[in-house]
């Protein structure tokens, strides 16, 4: 692992213009939280031979490749300086698979951001294998900064974060309120529910004034110390009798940045993506920042209330 360095905001480069979108995204929240941008783009080393060519040795390569990577970092550092030209800037080519860098380099880094989708990534792909691997793993938020390269940056426009009744999305809350009261900007808390967690013999005979209530109330008790905490961020609550991503995707419109957890199943228990962090990741019309618990907390399931 990287050994530990001030803290920074670290964006993965690898020439797209998706890369270029977050490196200016990143430079605007470098700049925001008074910090260093660092650009890192990594190299895996593997050598290939065109159809019809002979291998051309492993040192052309291995400089080719170097050459195309300080290119993409410095393409980067321009589209960086243009939105931010306070911020100091710091380049890297790291040997290694993409998302393991990354992952190493969230150990020193306050934040990691990645592009929607970046070369060599199917068209058909609303978020490409290295944004989900990054935001699954890495040991500090994440931002997927979505939509396409030339889409504006909206810091001034509302902060969205998905509200669950449990301790696990205490991390994701507390980062929204930590982005809207540094932006100056209202933050729009969502909770939703929907009618498939309750018994289905009994639907017909439920009070939903009385869920939709007490469903609000679960929102106003999972944020008011948080807002207590940041008196100068305007709260706006949202419930709604929805499933939980859409609720999110619909919030996010006009956003600028939706923020959820991370939570869900597998051979490692929390280290993956829940359902709907990934639907978030790939639909969502704005930045999503993904919030993991700290290592080592303990991990549910991620349901469909949020």
């Amino acid at each position: 692992m990287r050994a530990a360095t001030p803290m920074n905001v670290v964006v993965g480069i690898d020439g797209s213009g998706h890369a270029r979108a977050a490196a200016r995204w990143a430079a605007v929240e470098a700049h925001r939280r008074g910090l260093r941008l660092r650009l890192v783009a990594a190299l895996g080393w593997s050598s290939y031979a065109p159809i019809g060519l002979a291998a051309l040795g492993e040192e052309y390569e291995r400089n080719a490749l170097l050459e195309v990577a300080h290119r993409s970092l410095d393409a980067a550092a321009e589209a960086a300086h243009g939105v931010a030209p306070e911020v100091g800037i710091d380049r890297d080519v790291r040997g290694g698979a993409p998302v393991r860098v990354l992952v190493d380099e969230s150990a020193g880094a306050a934040l990691v951001v990645v592009g929607n989708r970046g070369n060599g990534g199917f068209a058909g792909l609303l978020l490409g294998s290295v944004g989900v691997g990054v935001a699954a793993h890495a040991l500090c938020p994440v931002v997927v900064v979505r939509g396409e390269p030339d889409r504006p940056i909206r810091p001034d426009a509302p902060v969205v974060v998905g509200i669950e009744e449990s301790a696990q999305g205490e991390p994701a809350i507390a980062f929204a309120f930590e982005e809207a009261a540094g932006r100056g900007v209202p933050l729009i808390a969502v909770h939703s529910w929907i009618e498939t967690v309750i018994d289905p013999f009994i639907v017909p005979y439920v009070d939903w004034a009385s869920v939709a209530q007490e469903e609000r109330r679960v929102l106003t008790d999972s944020v008011a110390v948080w807002a207590a905490k940041y008196p100068g961020v305007e709260v706006r609550e949202v419930v709604v009798r929805d499933g939980a991503a859409r609720a999110l995707l619909d919030a996010a419109v006009g956003a600028g940045l939706v923020v959820v957890g991370s939570r869900g199943l597998g051979p490692a228990r929390g280290l993956l993506l829940g359902s709907v962090s990934q639907a978030v990741l790939q639909h969502s019309p704005c930045p999503v920042a993904v919030v993991r618990p700290p290592s080592g907390a303990p991990s549910e399931a991620d349901g469909d209330e949020v």
